[in-house]
């Protein structure tokens, strides 16, 4: 079974001298290709000079992290894709155990290994920690992380376990799968798009799965006491544009309007931490939202799915409400 390691970059050379020596280093299985965005600064100079046994492929605009990876991934022949953040840090031997799984499970179409912080690296990081699921309302959260709320690794989550989705900074794909589904939304752009490519493919049949034998830390992620606008408004967004796109029957149009409310009360809390440029972000999350709903409505006839995609009606109400901060007790 063959194995490309594929890391977007745009204007990333300080990340890549940073990372890729690990990566280089703890990869023997994968051949690695950088692709890259259409970076302006140096950074194909760099690898070329640095790391010539990177492959590089040059994408001619910076589509995000859809079109980038969709981009990237066409010319590649290799049976297992393995998507890897520029700001991963990964370990020995941190391959094998997820690619085991998938010469054992055919129906397994895509995976993540343990995700710990870079910055902290006794404990999960936020975007994936051990693996991901959602909300009735679309809320992401992980085994390990609930909001605020990110758990200290003591080994709770050294296991094998079926979840929801696999994060992006990090992400084990079947190839097959991956171009059954046509890749990524490119309509996301950023963020969820790993989740909406998840729910799609197991919408067919696949499994997804949380393999603990595996560990990297990963630099990014963030609460949302720290993350920028920009960020906010892909987030709000994009969970709108997963629900209406892949939740099934009229009920989803119920979903929609209880989690604009929701919405609107988060972006009362950011007005009330005095962070109006969430606010205008969140706003301009539906304006666009609205823009773009006529044409998720036509995908829906050919992507909504009537799996239970969410673990708990409400996670909002689980995690404020009850006080329910650790995955266990859900």
């Amino acid at each position: 079974m063959n194995v490309a390691v594929v890391i977007l970059n745009w204007n990333g050379k300080k990340l890549l001298s940073q990372f890729l020596p690990s990566v280089v280093r703890y990869s023997p299985e994968a051949t690695i290709y950088v692709a890259d965005n259409a970076s302006t600064d140096d950074s194909v100079a760099f690898l070329s000079e640095n790391f010539p046994q990177v492959k590089i492929i040059q994408n001619t605009i910076n589509g995000g992290y859809a079109k980038g990876y969709n981009d990237a991934l066409k010319e590649l022949s290799e049976d297992v894709f393995i998507l890897l953040n520029s700001d991963v840090e990964v370990t020995e031997n941190w391959i094998p155990p997820l690619l085991s799984e998938f010469k054992k499970d055919t129906t397994l179409v895509a995976a993540q290994p343990k995700i710990l912080d870079y910055k902290n690296k006794a404990y999960f990081e936020y975007a994936g920690a051990a693996g991901g699921f959602v909300d009735m309302f679309g809320y992401p959260f992980c085994r390990g992380r609930i909001f605020e709320t990110v758990e200290k690794d003591e080994g709770q989550y050294n296991d094998t376990v079926n979840i929801l989705w696999a994060t992006g900074a990090c992400l084990f794909v079947r190839r097959d799968a991956f171009t059954e589904v046509n890749g990524f939304d490119e309509d996301f752009f950023a963020h969820q798009e790993e989740i909406d490519l998840c729910w799609r493919m197991q919408a067919k049949g696949g499994i997804i799965k949380y393999v603990g034998a595996s560990t990297v830390y990963h630099v990014g992620g963030a609460t949302l006491k720290t993350i920028n606008p920009k960020k906010t408004f892909y987030n709000f967004r994009n969970t709108l544009l997963l629900l209406v796109k892949n939740v099934k029957g009229l009920q989803v149009w119920g979903i929609v309007c209880i989690r604009l409310v929701l919405d609107a009360f988060a972006a009362i809390q950011f007005l009330v931490q005095g962070k109006p440029a969430h606010v205008l972000a969140i706003l301009k999350a539906h304006f666009s939202f609205y823009r773009l709903l006529p044409k998720f409505v036509k995908k829906r006839k050919y992507e909504a799915s009537s799996f239970k995609y969410y673990r708990v009606k409400s996670i909002v109400w689980r995690y404020f409400v009850s006080k329910t901060h650790l995955f266990k007790n859900l």
